[in-house]
Formats: structure tokens, C-alpha cells, sequence
């Protein structure tokens, strides 16, 4: 058995102490109707469609680290690994609409879907005109595009709604950029270790020493197989050709490369992960636009990395991408 070991105060009060900090140090956002998990922009912009998200705990800096400038105007915040609830969504969407309507961008989990669904009646029926879409780009997680878990490729998602949004594309607009980017994404990761859920207090799951999982979820799911670690060089071949072997990439074509780790991979790992994945990329004649490294979607202080491949489909997907953003936690120039 692992011993818990982190900072904070009651277990029961983890996400709600996480927020205060949160609130505390950086005055860009601010909570809706005095609840800590309505997670919104500090300042609307009037006439610009909102994009709210929103998911569980544990994965900072995804869902609510993406709320700010040119991104996400608001998230419903979870507790640990669990859905917000419709009331939160429904008080997000309400202290962020400018107007324009709203776009509900998150994971393609059971609980989310559920009540993002029913936020969204309600919201209709107060005449708040509401458009949705899941991220869904994790080639392991199931044969069948339209059920697999989205995870940290959702960020392309964000950026280039984020970005419609921001030039001042309408709701329909700004659904049609989210696609594009849903469409040509997607990704592969691996876990080296379990994490450990604050009110639970021992490991979601169980590796052997010298053991990894590959295809393992940010919640704990299953892989699709478990086996010997392997070297940074064979698992970008994996997984570039399973994601391939998804979504076709030609020679001469362009990608947007996401290395990302889980939680407790250090910097240096990831990097070694990056070119890897570049050198992989290279000998396919594939070229690499830009490249992001470092932490998007976290499963606690899971160790692990995940590989996401967003296929440049035009030009205004590249202006999408390289527009400028400035969030708590996630800054591009």
C-alpha cells in the first residue's frame, strides 16, 4: 500500500481549498452565484460568444485552467474525477453570456454529457440560445470515435474556439472551429504509475514494478495492454502509428505536436518524449508546425506522458492556433 502524502488541509475540503488559492492569486477570474465551483472570467466581453467547459478535479491545468483571454469564459469545477453539477453550469453560463450565446466545449464523459444536456434546457428555456460539443480524441479508449474519452487534445479545441470566438465568429462560427480542430486530432498516452484521490487515500489502480499501461485513462481506465517500460523512441513509434493508423497524415502535410505529461513526469522526460516524436514524425516526411510541451491534462501526480497530433487542416486553423492567450495558468504569446 502507498501512503497518501500531500499538502492540504481535510480531504473533504481539497477542491474547494485548491479554488480559494486559486481566487486568491490571480484576480483575471472570479466565482458566479457564491459558489467556489462556478469558475469564471473576471470580465466579459458584451457581444462575444461564451465558451464554458468543465469536468472534474485532478487535472489541472484542464478544464478550469483554460478560462481566460482568448480561450474559456467559464467552467463548472468538480470534485475529484467527478462531474460538475447542471446548477453550477447553468450559474456559470449565466454570470458569462454576453449576448451571442453559448458554446458548451468538454470531455466526452457519461456524468458530463448528462449534465451539460440538462443545463442546457434550462438555459433554452430562459431564452440563452446554447450549441455543444465533446472532446473525443483518445484512439485507445474505444474503436468507435463517437465514445472515447476526451483528453488532453481538447486543448486544440479550446484554442481554436477560443480564437473564433475572440475575432467575433457567431455561436455557429465558433461550433464549426471546434469541430475542425475535434476532427483532426488525436491522441495516445501511458501511465507508469496509479495517483491517489484525496477522500479515497490509496492508489486507483495497481502497476508492477518495472510495469507500465499503455492506453491508460486519466481516471484510471484500463489499457490496452500492460507490459515492460519501454524507451522513449519505441513508445513515440507506437503511438504515432496508432494514431496514424487513425487519422491519416500524409508526407509534406503539417501537425500541431502535444506532449503532455500526467502529473509527476518531469520536464526533461517530456522533452526526451518531444524528439522522439519529432524524429518520428520526420522520417514519415511529416512536418511539425509547432510543438507544445509541458502539462495540459493531468491525472493527479499520476507519472506518465500522453502524445496528441493535430493535423493542420487550413490556414486559419494555424492563425487559430498561434492567436495569443493569457490564463492563470497557461500563457502563449
Amino acid at each position: 500500500m502507498i501512503d497518501m502524502k500531500k499538502i492540504m488541509n481535510a480531504p473533504e475540503n481539497y477542491v474547494d481549498d485548491m479554488l480559494r488559492g486559486i481566487y486568491a492569486a490571480n484576480p483575471m477570474v472570479k466565482y458566479a452565484e457564491d459558489d467556489l465551483r462556478c469558475y469564471c472570467i473576471a470580465e466579459k466581453r458584451p457581444g462575444k460568444v461564451a465558451i464554458i467547459t468543465g469536468g472534474g478535479t485532478g487535472h489541472l491545468p484542464l478544464f478550469l485552467g483554460y478560462v481566460g483571454e482568448n480561450m474559456i469564459d467559464g467552467c463548472g469545477v468538480g470534485g475529484v474525477f467527478q462531474s460538475p453539477s447542471a446548477e453550477q453550469i447553468v450559474n456559470v453560463a449565466k454570470e458569462v453570456e454576453a449576448g451571442a450565446g453559448v458554446l458548451f466545449l468538454y470531455g466526452n464523459y457519461t456524468g458530463d454529457i448528462m449534465n451539460f444536456d440538462m443545463a442546457a434546457e434550462i438555459l433554452e428555456m430562459d431564452d440563452i440560445q446554447t450549441a455543444s460539443i465533446v472532446g473525443a480524441d483518445d484512439v485507445l479508449s474505444h474503436a468507435d470515435p463517437s465514445v472515447r474519452r476526451g483528453v488532453a487534445g481538447i486543448f486544440f479545441m479550446y484554442k481554436c474556439a477560443g480564437a473564433k470566438a475572440a475575432d467575433g465568429g457567431d455561436l455557429e462560427e465558433v461550433l464549426a472551429a471546434a469541430q475542425k480542430a475535434k476532427d483532426n486530432t488525436r491522441t495516445v498516452g501511458f501511465a507508469l504509475t496509479p495517483c491517489i484521490i484525496p477522500e479515497i487515500g490509496h492508489p486507483n489502480f495497481e502497476l508492477k514494478d518495472g510495469e507500465m499501461a499503455f492506453g491508460m485513462g486519466i481516471h484510471g481506465e484500463p489499457g490496452v495492454w500492460n507490459g515492460p517500460i519501454k524507451t522513449a523512441d519505441e513508445l513515440a513509434k507506437d503511438s504515432v502509428e496508432e494514431i496514424l493508423d487513425d487519422m491519416e497524415v500524409k508526407a509534406g502535410e503539417e501537425v500541431c505536436v502535444l506532449i503532455n505529461g500526467l502529473g509527476a513526469t518531469s520536464q526533461e522526460e517530456l522533452y526526451i518524449l518531444s524528439g522522439s516524436v519529432r524524429k518520428e514524425l520526420d522520417d514519415r516526411g511529416i512536418k511539425t508546425y509547432r510543438t507544445f510541451v509541458g502539462e495540459y491534462a493531468t491525472s493527479m501526480e499520476m507519472a506518465g506522458a500522453s502524445i496528441s497530433l493535430c493535423r493542420i487542416a487550413d490556414e486559419e486553423m494555424k492563425k487559430q492556433i498561434d492567436k495569443p492567450v493569457h490564463t492563470p495558468f497557461y500563457t502563449q504569446v
